[in-house]
C-alpha cells in the first residue's frame, strides 16, 4: 500500500460517551473539516476505525467519495476483531465502513492496549494534518495529538482544548 502521506490525513477523538457536546455538532464539524482538506489538495484519509469519531469521519469520507473519486479512505484497524466485544450497530458500521475503504490494514497481530498505540502512531506517521476531537482528557486521543505535535503535523482541534 502506497499512501501519499503530503495529501493524507488521519483522524482521532473520543469514543462517543466520552463527548461533550452533541454527536451531531462533531459530525458535522468532521465534514466540514474533510472538505476543508480536500480544498486544501487532501486526497486520502485514514479512520482508526475506532467507535465514534473515527467512524463517523469515515462515515462522512464515504459520502463525499461519492461526489469525489479522487478520495480514498484507508481503515487502519489496530488488530483483527478489535470490533468483536461491542454492540451490534456499531459492529454493523464498523464492518460497512471497512468493506467501503479504498485501503485495509491491521497494525499489530496481537490484541491489546499496545495496539491501539501502535495504531495511532502509524496514523500519524502516514499523514501530513491530523483532525481531532478532543476534551482535554487523558487517553489515546491525547497521546496522538501529542505524537502529531512532535512530528510537525498540522493538528485541527474541535472542543474546548486547542
Amino acid at each position: 500500500m502506497k499512501i501519499d502521506i503530503e495529501h493524507a490525513c488521519s483522524f482521532t477523538g473520543h469514543r462517543p460517551e466520552r463527548l461533550s457536546g452533541s454527536k451531531e455538532d462533531v459530525k458535522k464539524w468532521l465534514t466540514d473539516q474533510i472538505k476543508k482538506a480536500v480544498d486544501d489538495g487532501y486526497t486520502e484519509f485514514i479512520s482508526g476505525m475506532q467507535r465514534g469519531v473515527d467512524i463517523w469521519a469515515a462515515e462522512a469520507v464515504i459520502e463525499l467519495k461519492k461526489e469525489n473519486k479522487s478520495l480514498r479512505l484507508i481503515a487502519a484497524s489496530a488488530f483483527e476483531g478489535m470490533e468483536k466485544e461491542w454492540d451490534s450497530l456499531w459492529q454493523k458500521r464498523y464492518y460497512r465502513v471497512f468493506d467501503s475503504a479504498d485501503e485495509k490494514i491491521y497494525i499489530s497481530e496481537k490484541p491489546g492496549r499496545r495496539a491501539f498505540f501502535q495504531r495511532n502512531h502509524w496514523m500519524v506517521d502516514h499523514s501530513n494534518r491530523l483532525i481531532g476531537v478532543y476534551t482535554g482528557a487523558p487517553g489515546g486521543t491525547k497521546e496522538t495529538i501529542e505524537y502529531a505535535k512532535t512530528k510537525k503535523r498540522e493538528v485541527i482541534l474541535y472542543g474546548n482544548n486547542k
